[in-house]
């Protein structure tokens, strides 16, 4: 009877010595459906090295996700893990509860990741970081360099040398831009991405300081100026022109220049392989203004609070945040990792990461989505109507600075 005791008391033993090995299966959710087969290899790596934890990527239609995963966390049926937008989408899951505060003490590399970074999946009342933050993306022209060739164009140093660039291929037959406004968050890139200089640094540093509104002519000269270019030099019918045909537009040769984010890079490749890219910053008024591209940060990787495998998830956010991660991110989806020392085999990677020296933010995405009515709606929609011909650029100011005095306290005076 004792030994069979002492092999009962040996055997519960073993399970209990076993028991943090058993296979725990985490679920990460994300609204980056085109990004599945990349995951699913980042996963495999990080399998082979945690025996044990499992992961299954999940993937959602994107305009919904923030509603998708927000009421599925409300419900106690989200993931373990999700990826979660920046900013104020970031803002409308933590302030709730849902996520898992992180710090430098459950996930050590956050201490090199840079403050923009950081701040960006941050709540702005205490600064708790939330996420590991994934990509940055920056706002720019990029253009084909066998039609510049062809043509013999260079980069434009002035705006006159960018009117004077998108007369040129005009001339030859060529259209300019390729892009269309139908898409309604295409209206808030060409904005930025071609006016961002001519509002300049110090526009955007006196807004953020409370010193100036939307109503700056500053501000509304540049929406003036990306009006005049798009009337031009978009395509004939531009306002009705799709965001999927643009993009078409452009990777077919038809046009000579796309106003979009790094993260177009990829996908014209992936359209058209033969294409030769070539970017630059949309110049200010002269030559010596300085070139500022729009940069944002795209998202981040949170843990669910409730999950019930909380340490393997923290595993797997601390791989997320590991410089093998970033590199394996950067050289498979060709985006910027946001993890710090990662270099970038693709050039053009390179050539973004050179840009990003000289920026700012992308305004409305990075301060104005904390309330409604977001910036991001109302200059899109105002926006569009200016390409229409059915607003100023000095209405446009009054209605953003009106609308966001709503939730933005610095408009309130």
């Amino acid at each position: 009877m004792k030994t069979n005791l002492i092999r009962i008391g040996a055997a519960l033993g073993a399970v209990l010595v076993a028991a943090p090995t058993l296979a725990q299966d985490l679920t990460l959710w994300s609204w980056r459906q085109e990004d599945r087969a990349a995951y699913e290899q980042f996963i495999e790596t990080f399998e082979a090295a945690n025996p044990g934890i499992t992961v299954k990527f999940e993937t959602f239609e994107a305009t919904n996700y923030n509603t998708i995963l927000s009421t599925a966390l409300a419900g106690g049926t989200g993931p373990d893990l999700a990826m979660v937008r920046a900013y104020g989408g970031l803002e409308n899951v933590a302030s709730a509860g849902y996520l898992e505060p992180l710090s430098t003490e459950t996930v050590p590399a956050l201490a090199d990741f840079s403050a923009a970074s950081l701040a960006a999946e941050s709540m702005r009342s205490d600064g708790q970081i939330y996420a590991v933050p994934f990509a940055s993306q920056t706002q720019f022209v990029i253009y084909n360099k066998a039609i510049f060739d062809a043509n013999g164009l260079e980069e434009p140093q002035s705006w006159a040398d960018l009117e004077a660039l998108g007369q040129s291929l005009k001339d030859a037959g060529v259209i300019p831009f390729a892009n269309g406004t139908a898409t309604a968050w295409q209206n808030e890139t060409v904005t930025f991405g071609l006016g961002s200089s001519l509002m300049g640094k110090d526009f955007y540093e006196d807004l953020i300081a409370g010193e100036t509104d939307f109503t700056d002519e500053r501000f509304t000269s540049a929406l003036g100026e990306v009006a005049a270019i798009a009337a031009d030099y978009f395509p004939d019918g531009f306002i009705g022109l799709d965001y999927p045909s643009a993009q078409q537009l452009f990777a077919s040769g038809m046009a000579g220049m796309f106003i979009g984010g790094s993260y177009e890079l990829s996908n014209f490749k992936n359209q058209n392989p033969d294409i030769e890219l070539g970017m630059f910053a949309a110049p200010g008024e002269t030559a010596e203004d300085e070139k500022l591209v729009a940069v944002y940060f795209d998202g981040g990787y949170a843990v669910n609070a409730a999950t019930p495998n909380k340490d393997a998830a923290i595993t797997f956010v601390n791989y997320l945040a590991s410089q093998e991660f970033g590199q394996a991110f950067a050289n498979t989806l060709n985006n910027i990792s946001t993890v710090p020392g990662v270099t970038f085999d693709n050039p053009l990677l390179g050539e973004v990461a050179e840009l990003n020296q000289s920026s700012i933010p992308y305004l409305m995405l990075a301060h104005f989505r904390y309330g409604e009515p977001s910036g991001s709606v109302l200059i899109q929609g105002e926006m569009q109507k200016l390409f229409a011909g059915e607003t100023t650029p000095e209405a446009i100011g009054e209605v953003l600075t009106t609308g966001l005095a709503a939730w933005y306290e610095p408009f309130q005076n």
